[in-house]
């Protein structure tokens, strides 16, 4: 009997471990870059800058990748794996205001012509983009000088598609739920993430943790 209790005791075990190690695998990133070993006044190899002066830069104590404040223009950069649908990105995000004008960011999924997540502090809204379709919005209250957080979704529903996003002032609770959402009816392109920055005020963006994760499908 002892023999026997032992021996489901070890099943039991090795079942655990297992499905540890299979949440592991899940939760783990499919590319990350927080920039702390990146050269310097450089953009990573492995970055795809479709315009603007992107470059690595530091305050001493955390590098980011630093978008200058002029010129005045829309600019990107694409990253990590080409992925299609059940695939996530965050990422943090900084700039400030300068009187009236604000800056504009944001990330993306599927390429160029896929999904963005945009703050847009003169709107005072968070946007959801397909291509250059405004596709949903909600309000949101963003903090000049201070780092926003953002995470973008786009996840398989059964016959049809979710797109969903959130975001969130560092050191606030990340919200339980999307904010803003939009299902699709046909499947997005396969692309690779993104990050977007519009320095309207002048002022530099600053972005730093990407993060790229596979997600589960809905059901």
């Amino acid at each position: 009997m002892k023999t026997i209790k032992r021996a489901v005791a070890l099943a039991g075990m090795i079942w655990l471990m297992a499905a540890g190690l299979v949440q592991a695998a899940e939760n783990k990133p499919l590319y990350e870059n927080d920039f702390q070993s990146a050269e310097a006044g450089k953009v990573p190899d492995d970055f795809l800058v479709l315009d603007g002066a992107f470059a690595v830069k530091s305050d001493g104590t955390n590098k980011f990748l630093e978008l200058p404040g002029a010129p005045l223009d829309s600019f990107g950069v694409l990253f990590g794996p080409t992925e299609k649908e059940d695939i996530e990105v965050t990422a943090r995000i900084k700039s400030s205001s300068k009187g009236r004008r604000y800056p504009t960011f944001g990330v993306g999924l599927s390429g160029q012509e896929g999904y963005k997540l945009q703050v847009s502090p003169a709107k005072k809204l968070l946007e959801l983009y397909k291509a250059d379709e405004v596709i949903g919005s909600v309000g949101f209250d963003w903090k000049s000088g201070q780092w926003t957080k953002l995470k973008l979704v786009v996840r398989k529903a059964g016959k049809d598609w979710v797109v969903e996003g959130k975001a969130w002032t560092q050191g606030t609770k990340e919200p339980e739920s999307a904010m803003i959402s939009s299902d699709q009816k046909f499947p997005p392109p396969a692309g690779r993430a993104s990050i977007w920055g519009q320095p309207y005020a002048t002022t530099p963006i600053q972005f730093d943790d990407l993060v790229v994760k596979q997600v589960a499908e809905r059901p």
